[in-house]
């Protein structure tokens, strides 16, 4: 066990017993990858930062159900992830974005840019087509290629078998794939 995680668990120790200071040194150590979990997942600076909060609030409530298992970075990261995805779920069924609103460029601008410019564009690209997919393709999709968690961690996240998953990763990148053609 390294120095690091045996001083999180101390600290972790002292956060079941309600030390506050240690509360706040988790929290400065953890924040800011939480708050872009968040962010990626939600889309909004302030419902990240929401999110985020709350996610905190949550875990050091529900401590004494952390096992150890995994490292608390991926247990918090979990409760993050749930919470931006009830959130996103409640935003989707609210938002409509026009078609006038999507950028578009220009067959010539294409043409006058480096190489640079093309490669950001191509990746603003896939994100723009991920956000037409269906809701449970985007957000498998965002959990397995962005967030890197693997297909059980993402079955135990969306409540889905592992048959399922590896089917409806599967089905989403063929999906995108198709709408980047």
């Amino acid at each position: 066990m390294s120095l690091t995680s045996q001083h999180t668990d101390s600290l972790l120790g002292l956060c079941k017993q309600g030390n506050q200071l240690a509360q706040l040194e988790i929290y400065n150590r953890y924040q800011k990858a939480m708050y872009n979990t968040a962010l990626r997942i939600v889309k909004d600076p302030f419902e990240a930062e929401d999110v985020m909060q709350e996610s905190f609030i949550k875990a050091f409530d529900k401590l004494d159900s952390f096992k150890g298992d995994a490292s608390f970075g991926s247990w918090l990261k979990r409760i993050v992830v749930n919470n931006g995805i009830g959130i996103y779920k409640k935003q989707q069924r609210f938002t409509d974005v026009p078609l006038d609103s999507v950028a578009h460029v220009e067959e010539e601008d294409l043409h006058s840019m480096t190489e640079t410019d093309y490669s950001s564009i191509k990746a603003s690209q896939v994100m723009l087509q991920m956000d037409t997919l269906k809701d449970n393709y985007k957000q498998v999709l965002s959990l397995y290629l962005i967030e890197g968690y693997d297909h059980e961690e993402i079955c135990d996240i969306m409540e889905i078998s592992y048959a399922n998953c590896r089917t409806l990763i599967s089905r989403a990148k063929e999906s995108l794939r198709n709408k980047l053609k």
